[in-house]
């Protein structure tokens, strides 16, 4: 199997005020904000198509859950399917079932704090 984690995929926060995190980014980061959040792409990534994203949730979002943390930390990783398997071997249990949709592979694992951990296969670029 290749590497497990190929690289960050982004940060999912928790948050009250939706749009004063996102006004707050953008005036003094300067983080042009999108609804769902912003994207950055990476010239020295050796993946010409991977990107990061920062993205806001309202606070208490279902997506986060079983994890009580605020934040939730998103791998990109080249084989979903293997590394499914491999945790799968290694008594690792997964939150939900994998996700296959437009943007990509997803599952979820909890680390030993009980942090979300998504775990993402970019799609191909045809």
């Amino acid at each position: 199997m290749e590497k497990r984690v190929t690289g960050f995929g982004g940060v999912f926060i928790q948050c009250r005020d939706k749009a004063a995190m996102h006004q707050w980014y953008e005036k003094h980061l300067g983080i042009k904000m999108e609804d769902w959040g912003a994207m950055f792409q990476r010239s020295d990534d050796p993946d010409p198509n991977a990107y990061n994203v920062l993205s806001f949730f309202k606070e208490g979002a279902d997506y986060f859950k079983p994890s009580r943390s605020s934040f939730m930390l998103n791998f990109r990783v080249a084989d979903l399917d293997a590394l499914v398997e491999a945790l799968r071997t290694e008594g690792v249990s997964l939150v939900g079932e994998p996700v296959n949709d437009q943007f990509g592979k997803f599952a979820w694992v909890l680390d030993p704090e009980g942090n979300k951990i998504e775990l993402w296969e970019q799609p191909k670029e045809d």
